[in-house]
């Protein structure tokens, strides 16, 4: 490839294919890196095939670059690294395996991005990532806040049930932090969000709607737990704020970053923690407060659906195996046909220089 690039000329999709699918090492590894970046700044950059994404996240998995295709994965648009379900599913599941639920709620930021919530296998996973990951409450950024806010709320959406809703009402609470920090642009900008104000008052809306449902949906006791701990460190940093605790330049880049309305939204805090009280008593007299932590739920939801999820999935897997395996042959066809027609062309080339060498 290095020659064909440096004659300055196209690489074909199936060459990069080839060598995708030829790593024998870890140091391989490192190579198709940067084969796959140059690809994807080649003229040809929309045709890297998608077995050869599926391929190149497999061979990471194999030499133990996990960490590589993760990276590859963050940087998808210098790589041209968009997975398809399967293959998302086949990173979660590894990060899950090796205990590495930080890597694996990165991939499902990636899947939220794509919104790539289809599967209920992808669903499943990326909900157990998520709640698995928050059960050990890790210190956050307020971009991580609202990465895992979005994700928690995108995939809850799919779950009409306990889960569901308790992912929804972390979501929010999540999102509505960070609205209230840093003002509504933070939130919905790069993100697949509606925009709209008042996450705080959605949570409040999840909370009134399980309360007035006369089924047996419930919320989990320790996600309301999550998020009147977090409406209490909000009410503290109005306080502090308003005490004049914070530095005049801090002032002034938190006023740069919020406008009128995003300071409303932060006023209607008071209102909010006091009806998030009277909700959240009602819930516990009404038996609608679920006991078990959302980890818990999260991790009975994968026990009782998930083998039956992978199942299907494996059988689509194998349908689109056999997919890119003709498509993977048309592609040599056209190859061995292109070769042939330029070596012809070679040929008829050097008869005329002969002939006129004669002549």
């Amino acid at each position: 490839m290095d020659r064909t690039y440096n004659k300055k000329l196209p690489v074909s999709s199936l060459t990069v294919s080839r060598f995708v699918d030829n790593i024998s090492s870890r140091e391989e590894i490192d190579q198709a890196e940067y084969y796959l970046y140059k690809f994807r700044h080649s003229p040809n950059c929309w045709y890297l095939r998608d077995w050869s994404v599926h391929s190149w996240i497999r061979q990471c998995l194999k030499y133990g670059a996990s960490e590589k295709a993760l990276y590859t994965l963050k940087n998808k648009v210098q790589y041209g690294i968009f997975p398809d379900d399967f293959t998302f599913n086949l990173l979660i599941d590894t990060f899950i395996k090796d205990g590495d639920f930080k890597s694996a709620c990165s991939v499902v930021e990636e899947v939220m991005l794509q919104e790539a919530f289809n599967l209920p296998s992808t669903q499943i996973l990326s909900l157990y990532s998520l709640g698995t990951y928050l059960a050990t409450r890790p210190q956050l950024t307020v971009s991580e806040e609202r990465a895992l806010g979005a994700s928690l709320l995108i995939c809850g959406l799919k779950h009409d049930s306990t889960v569901g809703l308790s992912a929804q009402l972390l979501g929010k609470a999540l999102l509505g932090k960070v609205e209230f920090l840093k003002g509504i642009h933070a939130v919905f900008r790069g993100m697949p969000l509606f925009w709209g104000r008042g996450y705080l008052g959605q949570v409040l809306a999840v909370m009134e709607s399980v309360a007035a449902a006369s089924d047996d949906i419930k919320l989990s006791k320790d996600t309301l737990d999550y998020v009147n701990d977090l409406l209490q460190e909000l009410s503290s940093t109005s306080d502090s704020e308003s005490s004049g605790e914070e530095s005049g330049g801090e002032e002034e880049k938190k006023e740069d970053a919020v406008d009128e309305d995003d300071q409303a939204e932060q006023a209607m805090l008071p209102k909010y923690v006091s009806r998030f009280k009277e909700l959240s008593s009602q819930l516990e007299s009404q038996g609608k407060l679920d006991p078990a932590s959302f980890q818990d739920l999260v991790t009975a939801l994968a026990g009782q659906n998930l083998a039956t999820a992978e199942q299907q999935d494996l059988e689509q897997y194998e349908r689109s195996m056999q997919a890119w395996e003709a498509e993977t042959r048309q592609l040599i066809q056209r190859e061995k046909e292109m070769r042939e027609k330029a070596h012809e062309e070679k040929q008829e080339r050097l008869a005329a220089m002969a002939a006129a060498q004669q002549e």
